[in-house]
């Protein structure tokens, strides 16, 4: 035990021990300056030349970024709020704009079916008006056929007939004199008749022997025929004149419709007059809203391309900052593989100093014992000396 703690305390105090742990001190205090904790990002400035990008602190950077992304979000939100807004405008703007269209359309509607009726009844007092002249004209011509028929009639019973007096139109003889046939008796007609018929200036005395005279059956028969014609010129004359007051009366009614149907489309031309004004105050409206929209859009466009600007910025930033990154954990990593070398070269030297702590004790060891031998030699060959003096 003693020789054990002997050596030991001699290799304490050993030259190459010494030189040994000084060693491993400048080993360990150029470690600390060279290997930096891994949590900085910041490079040493004795093992790397100084970065040309200003060194700012991540945490600030961070918290600027996100008050700017809230920034952002905020912008957006209101973005969004307005285009909702802007949505809603324009959907109200454009069902006032349908529902006018539907009003207009409905009014155009029944402007049309009032012209449609007019052009209707236009057509129809045309037509009217043609069948009136058509009867005038048959009514004239059997007027014109009733006097030929009373002629033929005073011919055959050989009267000598003056010259007729000029007829008058046939309006005139509707509206100034009536027909003087309805009171004529068909049955009783006779010269006498037809002589009041034509007027008084016909009242010359005539001959007796005519009238005691028997017809023949020739004259009788054509007389019959005659009156049967005159019969029914009587009752198409008749029949002509109720047909005159049907149409006289529908006239009146389609004056009337007429009247009625003017009222509407002048009372059509107003509501139309409003609804153009309400259309068109309505058209300013809305061209002021959209010129106030479209300002609201620029201003939306302004704000968006300074904040795609500002984006744009932090993305640069963002890039730089990240390269900066980059570069600080390229740096990290080459500061821990130079660690790892240190390291490695460290537990080279530890081994090399316990190669030599070895050889040292085993030689230490070997002198110990050589010295050991030497001395009970010469302790030897002392005894024998100091034996041989004394005897």
């Amino acid at each position: 035990m003693s020789q054990s703690s002997a050596p030991s305390s001699r290799l304490l105090d050993s030259p190459l021990l010494l030189q040994s742990s000084e060693l491993l001190c400048s080993l360990g205090g150029a470690q600390p300056e060279r290997v930096r904790h891994p949590d900085s990002l910041t490079p040493s400035p004795k093992s790397l030349p100084p970065s040309p990008i200003p060194q700012t602190s991540v945490p600030m950077s961070v918290g600027d970024w996100e008050s700017r992304e809230e920034l952002r979000q905020r912008e957006l939100e209101e973005a969004r709020a307005r285009a909702a807004q802007m949505e809603k405008t324009m959907r109200w703007w454009s069902d006032c704009t349908a529902n006018w269209r539907e009003k207009w359309s409905k009014v155009r509607a029944e402007r049309n079916k009032a012209r449609e009726e007019g052009v209707q009844l236009r057509n129809r007092l045309e037509v009217l008006s043609k069948e009136l002249s058509a009867l005038k004209r048959e009514r004239q011509e059997s007027c014109t056929e009733m006097e030929q028929l009373r002629r033929e009639v005073e011919r055959l019973h050989g009267k000598e007939q003056a010259t007729p007096e000029p007829e008058e139109p046939v309006r005139d003889v509707d509206t100034e004199k009536p027909l003087k046939i309805k009171e004529m008796d068909v049955d009783n007609l006779r010269p006498e008749g037809c002589e009041q018929h034509n007027g008084d200036s016909s009242r010359s005395p005539r001959p007796r022997h005519w009238e005691d005279r028997d017809p023949t059956e020739e004259e009788a028969s054509r007389i019959n025929a005659l009156k049967l014609r005159m019969d029914e010129s009587q009752k198409l004359l008749l029949k002509e004149r109720e047909d005159k007051m049907i149409l006289s009366k529908n006239i009146e009614k389609m004056e009337a419709e007429i009247s009625q149907w003017k009222m509407k489309c002048e009372e059509l031309s107003k509501s139309r007059q409003e609804a153009v004004t309400q259309v068109t105050l309505l058209r300013e409206r809305h061209q002021d809203e959209l010129g106030r929209i479209s300002e609201d859009l620029q201003d939306e466009l302004g704000v968006r391309s300074s904040m795609d600007k500002k984006l744009a910025e932090l993305r640069a930033e963002m890039e730089g900052l990240q390269a900066e990154n980059a570069e600080e954990w390229g740096r990290r990593e080459r500061l821990e593989t130079d660690k790892l070398n240190l390291e490695r070269e460290n537990k080279k030297l530890r081994l090399q100093i316990q190669d030599l702590e070895e050889i040292l004790t085993r030689k230490r060891r070997q002198t110990v014992s050589a010295l050991d031998t030497d001395l009970k030699s010469i302790q030897a060959e002392l005894y024998e000396k100091n034996k041989a003096r004394i005897t």
